[in-house]
C-alpha cells in the first residue's frame, strides 16, 4: 500500500488493543517499571514509539479503572520516555507534541484512517525534526516554549476531577506540562483528602511543575458568601504535607468541610429533581424529543470522586439528552424536504436550537438559582437554614481558625462578585491576614464580570506603596459614590468606611512588611469549551516564534488586560571538566583577562518585579495558553452525511516511508542526470556523473553517521549501517540533485567561464572559492527550509570555506597524476571535473565536521544517560548501607547472592533494582552510540571508592539463573527472547571489559 507504514499499523494495533482492554496486553503493565531506562535493555522488547504509546495509553486508561499508583507509575514512565529519549534540537517541544498526538490518537478511536494519520505523525515526530515539530505545534495550537524551560507560565486557580474538574490529578499535570505551564495552584472546596494530595503532589514532582494546593472556604460577609483560598506553606516534601493533614485539628476542620460539601450536594440533587419534574417535560414539549429521566445513582457515578456541582449536573443532562436529540434531528432531516415553507422554517429553528444546546446552555437556561426560585440557594446565607457551622463564620473568624493550624500560610481573596468597597473593608477587618488578591479570573473575564478590577488594582497599588494620600482619596471617593442619590443609601457601610478613613495608617501598616500580591487564574475545569482552558504566560519570556504565533489574526489566544514587569537574569556556571587535565585547563584559561566565562554554561531565567502586576486599558503582556470556543455546536445539521466515506486521497505527508524515500531520491536524481547528460561530451561523465555525485553524498552521510555513532571502537553487535539514518540520507540525495545544475552549469559554466572567463587553468582559487560559496549558500537555504538548527545552517558556510583549500589540493593532486601519466588536455579534464572535485572536497569536510559534531552530541547524550543511572545506583547503595549498618557494603556487592537470598523483601527488591541497573549499563555498552567513550569519562570523574561501588554493583550480572528467571517472568514484557539471548551472550564479555578498565585505572 502507498499510504502509511507497517509500523504505523503496529502502533495503531497496540493503542486499540489497550483501549479494548485486551487481556493479552496486560503483561505490558511491566513496561512502566520505574527503574528501567528508556534507552536501556527494554529497547530489545519494544520500540521507542510503541513504548511511549503504551505509557500514555496506560495513563489515560488508569483514569477509568486504575488506582493512584497505576496513574503515577504511568506518568513516571511517560516522563522518562518522552524527556530522556526526545531527539532533535528542541527535545522538550518534541516531547510535548508526542504526548498531544497520542492523546488525539486515543480520542480518534473508531476512525481507523484518522488513527493511522496520527500514528504516522507520531512516528514522524519521534526523530525530532524541528520543521515537523513546529508544524504540529501550530496544528494543535500549542505555543513553542524555550528549551531552557525558563518561561513564566502559570495558573493560580484550576480544578481537577476531585472537585468539579474533568481530569484526574495526573492527567491535569500531564496536560499542564504539554501546554508549557510551570507553576500551578489546584483549588479544592471546603476539604482535602490525603489521597488527592498524594497524587497531585507526586505527579507535579514527576513532571517538574511547581505546585500549590489551595482549599477554598466560604465566609459570611454582609448577607452573602465570599470565597477565601487557604494555601498552607512551608512543607519539606509531600510526606510532610500528609503528616499535616493527619493532625487532629486539621482532620476536624476537614470533617466540617465535608459537612459543607454534603450540604451543597443536597442542593445539587434538589436541582436534579427539579429538572426531572419541571424542565425535562418543558424541553420535551418544545423540542419534540423524549428527555431521559436523570437517575441519582447514575449521576453520582458520573461525578465519581468529585464534589457534585451544577456543572456536573448540566454535563450529565447533556450526555443523556444527546442520543435522543440526534434521533430527533435525523427524523427532522427526513421530513424537511417534504415540508411546506413554514414547516421548513420551524425545522431549521428546532435543529439550530438543539445544535446549540450544550452543557453551558442547559446550565444557563435551567439550572441557575434564579431559574429555580423554589429551591433555597445555598450560595446565599439563609436564616435558620440548617447550614453547617463552618458556613456561619465571618472572614476574620475563619482566618483566625486557619492561622492556628499552620504558621506558614497564604490567604487569597477571590474577587468574584466583590466591589472595591468590599475589598477595602475585608482587608481592614482581617488585619492584613489576606495577603493575596485573585486580581483576574478568566472565567469572570469571559462572562464580562471584571468591571471592578481596575478600582481594586488601584487600591492594591496604593496599599503596597504605603501612599496614605492616595488611600485616603480612594476611600473618600468610595464613600462619596455610596452616599450619592443614585445609589441606595448604605448608612452602616458608609459609617464603617468612615472609620477606616480615620484609621487609614493602620491599614497601611498591615501591609508594610508583607505586600499584598496578585494572583491570576483561569478557574478552569476542562468541561466547558466556552471558557478558556488552563494556563497563562508572560509574553516577554516566550521565544520569538511563539510571539509571532500570538500575533497572528487566527490565533485562538487572548491577551488579557494585565501587565507584569519582568527582568531577565543570566547565570554563568563554570565547567570543571571530567578529567584532571581539563579541570586544570579551565582554571588556567579563566585567569586570563576577558576569558572568565570561557568554557562556562550560561543559563537564563526571569524574575517578576514585586508589586508590578497592574490592570491596563491597553493589551497587556499576559496571554492565555488555552483557547475558547465562541459558539456551541453539537454537530447537528440538516445536511445528510455521505452514505459511505469518500476514497482517501493520496497525501505526500502520509506516504509509505520507503516509497517516499525512493521518490525523493528519484526527484533529486533526474536534474542531476539531465545536467551531466546534456552538458558533458565525454560519455563516462555524461552517463555516470550523476551516480558519482550521488555516491559522494551517500558516502559522506555514511562516514558522518559511523564516525559520530561508533567509529573504530563501535560495539561488535552493531554493523556500520545500524548508525545510518536512511530518511536523512534520502533528504540529502534529494537536495544534492538540484545542486548539480546550480554548481556545474550555472556557477561553473554560465557565471565563471562565460561571464568572467575563469577556469581551473586561469584561476583555480577563484573558481573553487566561488563554487564553495555558492554551495554553502545553497546548503544554508535548504537547511532553513528543512527546519534544521541554526548551528547546522551556519556550519555549512564554515564548511564551505574550509573546503576551498581541500578542493585546490584535490585539483593539484589530480593534475599531478594526469601529468605524470602524460594524459593530454589536463586543463580541459580538470575543468569538466571541477564541480565533482568541489563537491568531493565539500562533502569530505562535511563528513568530518558533522561526524565529530554527531560524536560530541552522542557522547553528551550517553553522559546524561549514565548520570541518570549513577544517581540511582548511589541512592540504592545508600539504602543498602542503611539496611546493613555493621557490614561493609562493598563486601556485599562482591557477593551479590546475599541480596537475593535475604529474608527481607526490601533487601531482595534492592537486589532486583541493582540487576535492572546492570542490565541497562550492559545494554548501553553494547548498543548505544559512543557509550564506551562516555563510560570512560564517567568512571574517570568518580572517586576511587565510587568506582569500586559502581563497578562492584555490576557483578550481580553473574547470577545467570536469577536474572534469566526475572526476564522470563515478565520484567521486559512478553517479547523477552531477544533480551534474554543478549544477556546470556554478552554479560561475561562485559564484566571482563569492566575488570580490564579497573586495572587500567589502578595503573
Amino acid at each position: 500500500m502507498l499510504l502509511f507504514d507497517q509500523r504505523d499499523r503496529q502502533l495503531l494495533n497496540i493503542v486499540n488493543e489497550v483501549l479494548a482492554k485486551d487481556p493479552t496486553r496486560q503483561y505490558r503493565r511491566e513496561m512502566v517499571y520505574p527503574y528501567l531506562h528508556p534507552r536501556g535493555i527494554k529497547e530489545l522488547s519494544e520500540s521507542k514509539g510503541l513504548r511511549i504509546a503504551f505509557a500514555i495509553i496506560h495513563l489515560l486508561e488508569s483514569m477509568e479503572g486504575g488506582g493512584l499508583n497505576d496513574r503515577l507509575n504511568a506518568l513516571r514512565s511517560l516522563r522518562d520516555e518522552v524527556l530522556l529519549t526526545a531527539a532533535g534540537p528542541i527535545p522538550k517541544n518534541t516531547a510535548r507534541v508526542l504526548l498531544q498526538i497520542m492523546k488525539e490518537l486515543v480520542r480518534a478511536h473508531g476512525s481507523e484512517h484518522r488513527q493511522l494519520q496520527l500514528a504516522h505523525d507520531f512516528r514522524a515526530c519521534v526523530s525530532g525534526n524541528p520543521r515537523v515539530i513546529r508544524g504540529q505545534l501550530r496544528k494543535y495550537h500549542l505555543l513553542e516554549m524555550p528549551e531552557e524551560w525558563n518561561q513564566l507560565s502559570f495558573d493560580d486557580h484550576v480544578h481537577d476531577a476531585n472537585t468539579k474538574g474533568r481530569k484526574s490529578s495526573s492527567h491535569l499535570i500531564m496536560d499542564a506540562w504539554i501546554k508549557g505551564i510551570r507553576r500551578l495552584r489546584v483549588v479544592y472546596y471546603n476539604c482535602l483528602e490525603a489521597r488527592f494530595a498524594v497524587e497531585i503532589l507526586e505527579a507535579a514532582r514527576i513532571m517538574g511543575i511547581d505546585i500549590r494546593i489551595g482549599i477554598e472556604f466560604y465566609a459570611t460577609f454582609r448577607d452573602r458568601y465570599i470565597q477565601l483560598i487557604w494555601v498552607p506553606r512551608g512543607f519539606s516534601d509531600a510526606q510532610d504535607f500528609l503528616w499535616f493533614l493527619e493532625e487532629s485539628s486539621v482532620k476536624e476542620l476537614m470533617a466540617e468541610g465535608k459537612s459543607v460539601c454534603s450540604y451543597q450536594k443536597k442542593y445539587v440533587l434538589s436541582m436534579l429533581d427539579a429538572f426531572n419534574r419541571n424542565h425535562g417535560p418543558a424541553i420535551q414539549k418544545s423540542l419534540g424529543f423524549e428527555v431521559p429521566f436523570l437517575s441519582v445513582p447514575e449521576f453520582l457515578s458520573f461525578v465519581r470522586t468529585g464534589q457534585p456541582s451544577l456543572i456536573h449536573l448540566a454535563e450529565f443532562a447533556h450526555a443523556k439528552m444527546l442520543p435522543p436529540m440526534a434521533e430527533r434531528v435525523r427524523a427532522l432531516r427526513d421530513s424537511y424536504p417534504k415540508g411546506s415553507h413554514e414547516e421548513r422554517l420551524k425545522i431549521v429553528h428546532l435543529v439550530q436550537t438543539m445544535n446549540q444546546m450544550d452543557s453551558d446552555s442547559i446550565l444557563e437556561q435551567y439550572l441557575l438559582p434564579e431559574k429555580n426560585p423554589q429551591i433555597p440557594d445555598p450560595n446565599k446565607p439563609q436564616p435558620e437554614s440548617g447550614a453547617p457551622g463552618l458556613l456561619k463564620l465571618s472572614p476574620k473568624e475563619i482566618i483566625s481558625r486557619l492561622s492556628k493550624l499552620r504558621q506558614g500560610y497564604r490567604i487569597t481573596l477571590n474577587l468574584s462578585g466583590l466591589q472595591v468597597e468590599d475589598v477595602l473593608e475585608l482587608l481592614y477587618d482581617c488585619e492584613g491576614s489576606i495577603n493575596r488578591l485573585e486580581i483576574f479570573n478568566l472565567k469572570d473575564y469571559a462572562a464580562g464580570k471584571t468591571d471592578q478590577v481596575p478600582g481594586i488594582c488601584r487600591l492594591q497599588q496604593a496599599i503596597n506603596l504605603g501612599n496614605v494620600i492616595q488611600l485616603k482619596k480612594l476611600t473618600r471617593d468610595i464613600i462619596g459614590r455610596l452616599a450619592s442619590p443614585e445609589n441606595d443609601p448604605q448608612k452602616d457601610r458608609i459609617e464603617k468606611l468612615s472609620d477606616i478613613l480615620h484609621d487609614i495608617a493602620t491599614l497601611r501598616d498591615f501591609y508594610k512588611a508583607s505586600p499584598l500580591k496578585a494572583r491570576i487564574g483561569s478557574d478552569s475545569t476542562g468541561r466547558s469549551p466556552r471558557v478558556h482552558g488552563m494556563g497563562l504566560a508572560i509574553l516577554d519570556t516566550l521565544p520569538r516564534r511563539a510571539l509571532r504565533a500570538v500575533g497572528r489574526a487566527e490565533s485562538p489566544r487572548d491577551r488579557i488586560p494585565i501587565a507584569i514587569e519582568v527582568l531577565k537574569r543570566r547565570t554563568v556556571r563554570p565547567k570543571k571538566g571530567p578529567t584532571p587535565f581539563t579541570k586544570a585547563f579551565y582554571r588556567f584559561i579563566r585567569r586570563m583577562p576577558g576569558m572568565e566565562s570561557i568554557g562556562s554554561r550560561k543559563t537564563h531565567d526571569w524574575l517578576i518585579e514585586q508589586e508590578s502586576t497592574r490592570f491596563t486599558t491597553d493589551a497587556g503582556n499576559v496571554i492565555t495558553l488555552g483557547g475558547v470556543q465562541k459558539h456551541a455546536d453539537n454537530g447537528f445539521t440538516l445536511t445528510p452525511r455521505a452514505l459511505r466515506e469518500r476514497a482517501h486521497r493520496l497525501s505526500w505527508r502520509y506516504l509509505n516511508t520507503g516509497f517516499k524515500n525512493f521518490l525523493k531520491i528519484l526527484v533529486g536524481f533526474i536534474p542531476a542526470f539531465a545536467t551531466f547528460a546534456l552538458t558533458k561530451d565525454w560519455w563516462f561523465l555524461a552517463y555516470f556523473g550523476a551516480f558519482i555525485w550521488f555516491g559522494i553524498t551517500g558516502l559522506r552521510n555514511i562516514v558522518q553517521s559511523v564516525l559520530g555513532g561508533g567509529g573504530i571502537k563501535r560495539s561488535p553487535l552493531l554493523r556500520w549501517n545500524d548508525y545510518v539514518k536512511w530518511e536523512r540520507l534520502a533528504d540529502s540525495l534529494l537536495f544534492t540533485g538540484f545542486s548539480v545544475p546550480l554548481l556545474d552549469y550555472v556557477a561553473k559554466t554560465l557565471v565563471l567561464k562565460e561571464l568572467f572567463g575563469i577556469t581551473t587553468a586561469s584561476n583555480p582559487v577563484a573558481l573553487y572559492s566561488f563554487m564553495a560559496l555558492t554551495n554553502g549558500l545553497y546548503l544554508c537555504s535548504h537547511n532553513i527550509f528543512r527546519g534544521l538548527p541554526k548551528g547546522a545552517i551556519y556550519g555549512n558556510l564554515f564548511r564551505s570555506v574550509l573546503s576551498i583549500p581541500v578542493a585546490l589540493l584535490f585539483n593539484w593532486a589530480a593534475a599531478g597524476v594526469l601529468t605524470a601519466f602524460h594524459v593530454p588536455g589536463v586543463d580541459s579534464i580538470l575543468q569538466k571535473w571541477a564541480a565533482v572535485i568541489s563537491k568531493g572536497a565539500s562533502d569530505l569536510v562535511a563528513g568530518l565536521i558533522e561526524g565529530l559534531a554527531d560524536r560530541y552530541q552522542n557522547i553528551q547524550t550517553r553522559l546524561r544517560d549514565y548520570r541518570t543511572k549513577m544517581e540511582q545506583i548511589f541512592e540504592t547503595y545508600a539504602r543498602v548501607e542503611l539496611l546493613f549498618p555493621e557490614t561493609n557494603t562493598l563486601e556485599i556487592l562482591k557477593s551479590p547472592g546475599r541480596l537475593s537470598t535475604a529474608k527481607s523483601s526490601e533487601i531482595r527488591d534492592l537486589g532486583k533494582i541493582l540487576i535492572i541497573f546492570s542490565l541497562d549499563l550492559l545494554y548501553f555498552w553494547m548498543y548505544q552510540p559512543r557509550a564506551r567513550s562516555a563510560w570512560e569519562l564517567i568512571i574517570k570523574s568518580l572517586t576511587r571508592e565510587e568506582q569500586r561501588i559502581v563497578l562492584g554493583s555490576q557483578q550481580i550480572l553473574s547470577q545467570q539463573k536469577r536474572i534469566s528467571l526475572l526476564i522470563v517472568e515478565g520484567l521486559l514484557g512478553k517479547h523477552f527472547s531477544k533480551a534474554l539471548s543478549f544477556y546470556l551472550d554478552c554479560f561475561q564479555e562485559y564484566l571482563d571489559s569492566q575488570e580490564k578498565m579497573m586495572e587500567r585505572m589502578k595503573e
